[in-house]
């Protein structure tokens, strides 16, 4: 098998030559709007394209939403219409994006396209995550006017993005919760983000592309939700999920990635065996209920050697596992 078949085996609930990340299997390819909000690694605030105040410090391993009092673009929820600043897309050039996507060998990779600042977290680069999370609260009607512009400017921009590079996945982030709890009461969602993140999952699917959801917190309880948006993939799911649990209750519909705990992993000191361990369990509690990839949620240890055992128990335990399965059934 390619790597975009044996991606596709475990999509499909099949049993794979190997387990591994199903990121290995995408190519990504690079996006306008990506390029435009880029920031210099200097400390300094940057501006994005919809106005949040953006710091990338000289340490860190990206950029960050730096919003207070003075520079948050929505100051009052009750005035967001005249506050917004709402983006034009019209003039961005997928010249370089179309070009890369023609060169991916399609047998070999599925090609995907990563869309960043989904509803919940645009909606608290606007404004600060304390005030989002008590306007949501205080002002549902208000806050359901702001996404309804957010999520129209989303699927006018997978739109174009189908249009002109043809992706087939749909790489889209919007963290829901933290390591242990979401962030809102999923009452709360189901009522204000759910509907929405509905219609762009339809859009998504009506331009012929797979709908992959990065998520890397704790969203157990939305877990059914996600099948009912229409949500393919649940990319990023911690083990602090209980995964089997959700396995169940999706009845196996739900494809997910990740389940090896990255953070326990990426620490000095560690032991070699305490990693492969890690995999090890990871691949044996998640994989035998099928569409499984089995992977850290951001797909790395950053440090060096960690990465290295890592990356090197993936393989050679995904293949056995793998193969095993695959004699049982008698393939």
């Amino acid at each position: 098998m390619t790597k975009r078949e044996n991606a596709m085996a475990i999509y499909r609930g099949e049993i794979p030559e190997y387990y591994g990340d199903l990121m290995d299997s995408i190519k990504l390819i690079p996006d306008p709007l990506l390029v435009r909000n880029m920031i210099p690694k200097d400390g300094k605030e940057h501006q994005d394209i919809w106005g949040t105040s953006f710091v990338f410090l000289p340490d860190a391993p990206g950029a960050h939403p730096h919003v207070t009092a003075e520079n948050a673009v929505i100051k009052d929820i009750e005035h967001w219409e005249e506050q917004l600043q709402i983006p034009d897309y019209s003039g961005f050039d997928f010249t370089q994006a179309r070009e890369e996507a023609e060169k991916i060998d399609r047998s070999e990779y599925l090609v995907g396209f990563m869309l960043s600042g989904g509803l919940f977290e645009r909606s608290h680069h606007l404004m600060g995550m304390t005030e989002a999370l008590i306007n949501y609260l205080e002002y549902p009607d208000e806050m359901k006017g702001l996404l309804r512009v957010i999520a129209d400017k989303k699927m006018e921009y997978i739109r174009m993005v189908a249009r002109e590079c043809k992706p087939d996945i749909i790489f889209y982030h919007d963290d829901w919760g933290a390591k242990k709890s979401l962030f809102l009461p999923p009452a709360v969602w189901r009522d204000i983000i759910k509907p929405l993140q509905k219609e762009i999952a339809d859009t998504i699917h009506e331009c012929g592309m797979i709908y992959m959801h990065h998520s890397d917190c704790f969203c157990q309880p939305l877990a059914p939700d996600m099948l009912d948006i229409g949500i393919d993939i649940w990319q990023g799911v911690i083990p602090q999920n209980d995964i089997v649990e959700i396995q169940k209750v999706t009845e196996g519909k739900l494809a997910m990635v990740g389940g090896v705990d990255g953070p326990m992993l990426d620490v000095e000191g560690i032991s070699e065996e305490a990693i492969r361990q890690e995999v090890r369990r990871a691949i044996d509690t998640y994989c035998p209920a099928g569409r499984f990839y089995p992977t850290i949620a951001n797909s790395r240890c950053f440090r060096q050697w960690n990465n290295q055992i890592y990356r090197d128990e993936l393989e050679k335990y995904g293949h056995e596992f793998a193969q095993r399965q695959r004699a049982e059934a008698g393939l």
